[in-house]
């Protein structure tokens, strides 16, 4: 049986890019949309927990850029290290 390895630095890029996508539309989300609907829609997201206390709601562009990039390099490093662990597992 022969297995294939997973390509790190893909792996790392899909999370990363896939996690960078979900958070712009995070903060479309939160910019477009009726503060009450973004608060029953997250609340639900994470199975009734209110989370309306904690939700910022002034952000600068910048931040929300800073935010994006963040979340990508988290992303890249755990696509990356699922990817290993794949590899070495599948060794």
């Amino acid at each position: 049986m022969t297995t294939s390895s997973l390509s790190i630095p893909r792996a790392g890029f899909a999370l990363g890019g896939s996690l960078a996508v979900l958070y712009t539309g995070c903060v479309f989300l939160m910019m477009t949309a009726p503060r009450d609907a973004v608060v029953r829609f997250a609340n639900s997201v994470l199975h009734g927990l209110d989370i309306e206390s904690i939700m910022r709601w002034e952000m600068p562009v910048w931040e929300a850029c800073i935010g994006v990039i963040e979340i990508f390099i988290i992303g890249w490093f755990l696509g990356a290290l699922f990817a290993s662990l794949y590899n070495f597992g599948s060794k």
